[in-house]
């Protein structure tokens, strides 16, 4: 146990000394967190709206008001009917609202034509669907009519894209950084030859694996602590549910990344090669099929497939589940078995083929 616990001594000198990998481990999951959470956002912000009501009744100007009050829109003020077209190619407004000139006796009414047009800017057309919506349920005032049917949003009902992208982040840092501070410490062990002396000790080789991971793994706990910091008190993502169960989901997918990164290390003997493989390789599938970018269900079925052997996507799932919906830890038993089996899986495989090469 002395031996074990002096190599795990020995890796954690070793990265205390190197200043990059400090930068990488703990820095790096800081400002991904924050530009996910801040920059990269999906919510409508600052859109210019312009009015066109050619009778400014009451009722329109409480219209008008309701939209001047709200934090996502700029007023811009009123323009003639006839230069909408010019209006927008300027760029003096991203939307316009145009207001019949029976708009009082129509919104009363139901029936007439529109009452209101919205004209958008559709370059961006993920903006201008957005920002239509968002119009549309400021104009209604809330008031449900005959056809108007009440929406109600659950979990999420200010529609804040950190709530999205938070768990999604989460799995990708994990994965990456564990995956690839795991991989790239082994292997350079093999660089210097370093890892033949090593092997010659009296400490068994899976101790040896295992000391070094120890201490990512305790960097990851960090790593975790702060981003769920982060999380709730900068980004005011709530956590609903129960937090031992969040942490303990959390550290299982620890031990599923440092496992995968173990893996990497037994198929490589070159630290380039170790980054290409648990950098590269791993970004695309965790961004295009974990459901972090675009939703499963929305992906052909054999994507959906395939990307049920992407660990991530079963992390971000059971991560919504307990922070953002509120759920017990019995909602993500499902997602925490997978997690489970890929791990037992993935240490394995490692093991099995790090024997290999020592034989």
């Amino acid at each position: 146990m002395d031996r074990f616990l002096s190599f795990v001594k020995k890796e954690s000198l070793h990265i205390l000394r190197d200043k990059r990998t400090l930068l990488v481990v703990l820095i790096i999951p800081i400002v991904l967190t924050l530009l996910f959470g801040f920059a990269m956002s999906t919510e409508v912000n600052n859109v210019n709206v312009a009015v066109v009501a050619p009778h400014r009744s009451d009722a329109v100007r409480s219209a008008v008001e309701r939209i001047a009050a709200n934090p996502y829109f700029t007023f811009k003020g009123y323009v003639d009917g006839r230069n909408i077209d010019e209006v927008l190619r300027r760029g003096d407004a991203d939307a316009v609202v145009v207001f019949a000139d029976n708009y009082d006796r129509i919104s009363v009414s139901g029936s007439g034509g529109a009452a209101v047009q919205l004209v958008f800017d559709a370059s961006d057309p993920n903006a201008a669907t957005a920002g239509a919506a968002y119009l549309q349920s400021i104009l209604t005032g809330g008031e449900a009519s005959g056809f108007m049917p009440e929406t109600r949003l659950l979990y999420n009902p200010q529609m804040k894209s950190s709530y999205n992208f938070v768990p999604g982040i989460m799995g990708m840092i994990f994965m990456l950084i564990c995956a690839m501070m795991t991989s790239v410490s082994i292997v350079r062990e093999k660089e210097t030859g370093s890892m033949e002396v090593l092997l010659v000790s009296p400490v068994r080789p899976i101790n040896i694996v295992i000391a070094k991971m120890v201490p990512y793994l305790l960097l990851s706990c960090i790593n975790l602590a702060s981003i769920l910091l982060l999380a709730r008190f900068a980004l005011g993502v709530p956590m609903s549910g129960n937090m031992m169960a969040m942490v303990g989901v959390s550290l299982l997918y620890l031990v599923l990344a440092l496992a995968f990164g173990l893996l990497i290390s037994t198929v490589t003997n070159r630290q380039s090669t170790a980054i290409i493989i648990s950098g590269m390789l791993l970004l695309l599938p965790i961004i295009m099929l974990s459901g972090m970018a675009f939703p499963v269900e929305n992906m052909p079925d054999i994507l959906r497939a395939v990307s049920c052997a992407v660990p991530t996507r079963w992390y971000i799932a059971a991560m919504r589940k307990l922070m953002i919906e509120g759920l017990p830890f019995a909602a993500v038993l499902k997602e925490t078995a997978i997690l489970a089996a890929m791990t037992l899986l993935l240490i394995a495989v490692s093991l099995k083929k790090f024997n290999d090469k020592l034989e």
